[in-house]
């Protein structure tokens, strides 16, 4: 089905696509709209859109069916909910609203109201799924979670969970509704520190002899069983891990992307945490601003269960203020023990966790428990790593959110490692040539940043550093984080091409910037190195180490290659 859209350089339709689960704008499945427009009433736009969306669901027969908008600088996601079995119906239901109101606003003819109707309830019939609704309803009483693609649909988690083809679906009555059942189940986003602390989480629940999995931007694994390589921070990964029938608990890692493209896979998880919220991707699907991001990181509350904890950062600004808007039950940590929200979450007898200046301290409502040195915490560099005693933090929390004892998480805690088995490239260490040699993959100015702050304080001869940025970064974002690296004063920076990753920009174009901040930090050129890839780059440097030399390696692509140069025993 096609439907024209009137359009002018003043109004597009930049975007339409199907919601499937909760995300930043509800909790219902759906269709959304993305507008942009120049020298128009938003408020106006906003009218016409609501007008016409109403009444083309109620010409469909989705009268209870509900509309939203929200503005942001420029343009408008305009969106309507949608019975779970027709999602391409409504983006043709919305695309349809969204036909007559640009033909208004831009006084442009439009088709015929009744034609176009008949049209969209031809594709509804086609699409609808009567066995899928009825499921979904009696998932619903039995307060059992559902999965649903295009291809299966699943009830329950893990090991309480059954699968059949999306063209095999039972009766409600056909469902052993006894034997299904809802696993444990965080959902871990933020801008950074989601991959470490998903890893972590899952480390406490392997010391606590459970069957975890989790996904990832790097994998989908359940136990030491890896179900695939690549970025499954979004809901399809979500949905392979939670189908496989070994598992017993589960820790998702959400991406920004994933959550405003889709919305979130689950509807009954037990917890959830945000970490942190700075800017990075920002300019897609309305999200321009950091506030803006942290609304679209808490959509994660809306897929608690009841009595679901939300855990949050109280040391993050965006954090804190996004927190007024959520009614979940929520557990605070903080590195600072006079953190207000500290102070508040113990007057209230609510569950929180802090940094006492030496230790992991958790109040559980009652009890105040102390429960690990940072210097045992290995990927707190014996405290100098603090994003990762954050991460402790969140970690702790989480897991005592899903049930789980003090001895597993003391366990896990001190038993995960920065290295390529426990957490690759997050500040992996090696040594070569006598020099020693950390790994990240830290991409954004608040994530080097980090990084930079934990290794400041190793002593070496010399610092080599090598960058390698994405072309979709902003002149800004790039000097932002050529410019952190100098927290290391170093004396050679490598600036590394990342063809792959030029997504616009001209062959050279990224390191240009970057040399150039260099040049204004007071750099020699002849200090000043530029790499093909990520991976020459990284040969040079290994080849000019001696010992006593530090490296920092931020590197974006070709990270299989790299762990096999920094495995060679002679350079």
């Amino acid at each position: 089905m096609t439907i024209p859209i009137p359009a002018s350089e003043q109004l597009v339709l930049d975007d339409a696509r199907r919601l499937t689960g909760p995300g930043m704008l509800w909790n219902y499945p759906g269709a959304v709209l993305d507008i942009s427009y120049e020298m128009l009433d938003p408020q106006q736009i906003i009218t016409i859109w609501n007008g016409y969306a109403r009444r083309i669901l109620d010409a469909v027969g989705w009268g209870s069916e509900q509309i939203v908008n929200r503005r942001f600088a420029g343009g408008l996601n305009l969106a309507i909910s949608a019975p779970m079995d027709q999602l391409y119906s409504a983006i043709f239901v919305a695309q349809t609203a969204w036909h007559f109101s640009a033909a208004e606003i831009l006084d442009q003819p439009s088709g015929n109201f009744e034609t176009m109707i008949g049209n969209l309830k031809t594709v509804m019939a086609r699409e609808a799924n009567p066995k899928l609704v009825a499921l979904i309803a009696a998932a619903d009483m039995h307060k059992i979670d559902i999965l649903c693609d295009d291809d299966e649909i699943s009830l329950g988690h893990g090991k309480g969970s059954k699968t059949w083809p999306i063209d095999e679906l039972p009766g409600p009555k056909m469902v052993d509704w006894d034997g299904l059942y809802n696993i444990p189940v965080a959902l871990i986003t933020g801008t950074n520190g989601k991959t470490t602390t998903t890893r972590l989480c899952a480390a406490i629940a392997k010391a606590a002899g459970k069957i975890a999995g989790l996904t990832s931007t790097d994998f989908v694994r359940v136990g030491d069983d890896i179900l695939d390589h690549g970025d499954y921070s979004g809901p399809g990964g979500a949905r392979m891990l939670l189908r496989d029938e070994r598992l017993e608990m589960a820790y998702l890692e959400v991406a920004r992307g994933g959550i405003l493209r889709r919305g979130l896979p689950v509807r009954q998880a037990t917890a959830a945490l945000v970490t942190n919220v700075a800017a990075d991707h920002l300019g897609e699907y309305g999200v321009n601003t950091v506030k803006d991001l942290a609304v679209a990181k808490f959509a994660v509350h809306r897929t608690l269960a009841h009595n679901g904890v939300l855990v949050l950062n109280a040391d993050d600004k965006y954090v804190v203020a996004q927190a007024e808007q959520t009614p979940s039950k929520i557990c605070w940590f903080s590195l600072n023990p006079k953190s207000e929200k500290i102070i508040q979450a113990k007057r209230h007898a609510h569950a929180c966790a802090w940094f006492d200046g030496r230790a992991l301290v958790y109040f559980d409502g009652k009890n105040t428990n102390t429960m690990i040195n940072v210097a045992d915490i290995p990927i707190t560099m014996k405290g100098a790593a603090h994003y990762n005693i954050r991460n402790a933090l969140g970690a702790l929390c989480l897991s005592r959110a899903m049930g789980l004892g003090n001895d597993a998480i003391i366990i896990g805690l001190s038993s995960f490692k920065n290295n390529p088995q426990d957490n690759p490239g997050r500040c992996n260490e090696f040594e070569i040539n006598g020099a020693r040699v950390f790994v990240d993959f830290a991409h954004n100015p608040h994530s080097i940043s980090a990084v930079t702050q934990a290794l400041e304080s190793v002593v070496s001869a010399r610092t080599f550093v090598m960058v390698s940025h994405a072309g979709d970064r902003s002149d800004e974002d790039i000097r932002a984080v050529t410019e952190s690296v100098f927290k290391l004063n170093p004396d050679v920076v490598v600036a590394a091409e990342v063809v792959e990753y030029l997504r616009g920009r001209a062959l050279g174009e990224v390191c240009a910037l970057t040399m150039d901040v260099c040049v204004q930090k007071g750099l020699a050129k002849s200090d000043i190195m530029f790499a093909t890839s990520p991976a020459n780059g990284v040969a040079y440097i290994l080849r000019k180490l001696q010992p006593g030399d530090m490296a920092l390696l931020l590197v974006l692509s070709e990270r299989e290659r790299i762990f096999k140069l920094l495995s060679k025993k002679n350079w």
